[in-house]
């Protein structure tokens, strides 16, 4: 006799999780669209708040979008009401932008590509000198065009200053990493050259940075204020976040340790830097792009 076996008594009960529909696949596609659309301000866009709040209100719903992020090859920096969706590119990512992308971008000559890596480290050096301004939250930063080139010249003349007390040689070489090599050229470029209808070239120290400037306030990462020294800019949330994921690179780190400390109305003063023998500086390090 075969014994029968009632099949109808529930089981041991599983964990129960809500399973992911294509809906909350697209809803967490389109949070990751607007973080690739750095101008879209979530207080301006229903949608994107609501998409915002419920990042945060559910837990599965932020491992999704995630998890999206993450395949297209992005960092989530940060998720709020003030920032959005910020989020920086991975090196493998289909969304880096790369030295060679940068220069067709901005029709600068690829020849340069060392003065514009050193222009954008300057406008973030600029932008968050201490790094109480970098951790707080609330802080604006604020440069101007004129007043970057300023800055980046002061530091050509206290590096250049540093090579002679070292009897090192001065001449340009070629193999010199980062602002060895920067340095050395920036100082003999024409700030502004010189047109009939006065102007800057593109090819000059304030045209690299304008080009610069331009470039990281189609990224919202800065916003135009005026047009006073070149041109006046005041940093979004977005930049802090992005500066505080390239602060610990070493040229950052070199071109701070300068002591070329910059005030807020865009004008910079050169203060003495500490001495430091252990600060080596590697080719490219802290650039903000990919090579």
């Amino acid at each position: 006799m075969t014994e029968h076996v009632d099949r109808s008594e529930p089981e041991a009960a599983a964990p129960v999780s809500a399973a992911v529909t294509p809906a909350d696949a697209a809803d967490a596609a389109r949070l990751v669209a607007f973080g690739l659309q750095p101008k879209t301000q979530p207080a301006r866009d229903q949608e994107y708040t609501e998409l915002l709040r419920r990042y945060r209100e559910d837990p599965a719903f932020a491992r999704l979008a995630d998890a999206v992020a993450t395949g297209l090859g992005l960092v989530v920096l940060e998720v709020s009401p003030r920032a959005g969706m910020a989020v920086t590119a991975a090196e493998d990512s289909v969304f880096a932008v790369r030295m060679g992308d940068y220069a067709r971008r901005t029709s600068a000559d690829g020849g340069d590509r060392f003065l514009h890596g050193l222009a954008h480290l300057a406008v973030a050096a600029m932008a968050f000198p201490r790094p109480e301004d970098l951790a707080d939250d609330g802080y604006i930063g604020r440069v101007s065009v004129n007043g970057v080139d300023a800055f980046v010249r002061q530091a050509c003349r206290r590096l250049e200053e540093r090579a002679q007390e070292q009897g090192e040689n001065t001449d340009p070489a070629t193999d010199a990493p980062g602002l060895e090599t920067a340095w050395r050229i920036w100082v003999r470029r024409s700030a502004t050259g010189a047109t009939k209808d006065a102007r800057r070239l593109a090819g000059s120290t304030t045209g690299i940075v304008g080009k610069a400037v331009a470039f990281l306030t189609d990224s919202g990462f800065l916003q135009r204020t005026g047009d006073d020294n070149g041109g006046t800019y005041r940093t979004t949330a977005r930049y802090q976040l992005q500066v505080r994921d390239m602060a610990g690179g070493a040229a950052m780190a070199e071109l701070l340790e300068l002591g070329v400390v910059p005030i807020t109305d865009g004008t910079p003063t050169l203060m003495p830097a500490e001495e430091s023998d252990d600060l080596e500086l590697v080719a490219d390090a802290g650039l903000p792009f990919h090579s």
